[in-house]
């Protein structure tokens, strides 16, 4: 970098700063709502995988081993490209008028991640001694009130930690929806280095955010599992 004259004032003012302000707003809508639904997905699958039906636990483990074992910017590019040939056309319509790159990356983010959290999950159900969904079972619950009510709010306690990772993973990853087109924060900032040709600096701002915004989730969710899952202190 012999005779790089850095100058931090094209990521502190003009349309530069609104461009990375912009890219910070989509990154954080599309973790967040990824996360969610990742969630919630990674939490049926598990439920799937530890079914005593034999189709559902032979379902997930498909669903598992499919998409733990691809790498997440091919699912990108499959649901992008390949997506007018699965969802149905009226689906497809919809997302066209709306932000069908968004929602591809999505739909990536969400399936990808989900498969990691139900490992997690099912981990977190193993840990409960079966003789906790015996009793249950023999009380009068089915097993879906069993897990509802009994098994599913302990398991979750215990998989915090690895939930973290989980969903620091997706933030991070979020930044490969820049190869469709989404205008995220590394999409953007890579949009300042070909208008500026200050890459150290356009990067230095978005490596400082990310880090920001990893930092908000951890300390969320801990919170969250001190206050609410785990409110007098007991593991």
């Amino acid at each position: 970098m012999s005779g790089y004259e850095f100058d931090w004032s094209v990521i502190t003012s003009g349309q530069y700063f609104w461009w990375l302000v912009s890219g910070v707003e989509i990154t954080i809508k599309l973790s967040l709502v990824s996360i969610v639904l990742s969630f919630l997905l990674g939490l049926l699958v598990a439920i799937m995988r530890m079914s005593p039906l034999g189709p559902m636990r032979w379902a997930a483990v498909g669903y598992l081993e499919f998409f733990r074992n691809t790498p997440l910017l091919v699912q990108i590019f499959f649901w992008y490209f390949g997506s007018y040939k699965i969802l149905p056309l009226f689906l497809n319509d919809w997302l066209n008028r709306h932000d069908f790159e968004f929602a591809s990356a999505v739909i990536a983010l969400t399936i990808y991640t989900s498969a990691f959290i139900a490992e997690d999950i099912r981990s977190g159900i193993r840990s409960i001694p079966k003789e906790q969904m015996e009793a249950a079972r023999s009380s009068g619950f089915s097993y879906v009130r069993a897990m509802q009510y009994i098994i599913l709010p302990q398991a979750v306690r215990i998989t915090i930690p690895p939930l973290i990772s989980q969903f620091l993973n997706l933030t991070k990853n979020s930044s490969l929806a820049m190869t469709i087109g989404v205008a995220e924060l590394t999409y953007q900032a890579r949009q300042v280095e070909s208008y500026t040709f200050k890459g150290f600096e356009a990067f230095t701002a978005a490596t400082l955010v990310y880090l920001v915004i990893s930092v908000v989730i951890t300390v969320m969710v801990t919170v969250y599992d001190r206050k609410v899952l785990n409110p007098i202190g007991m593991r």
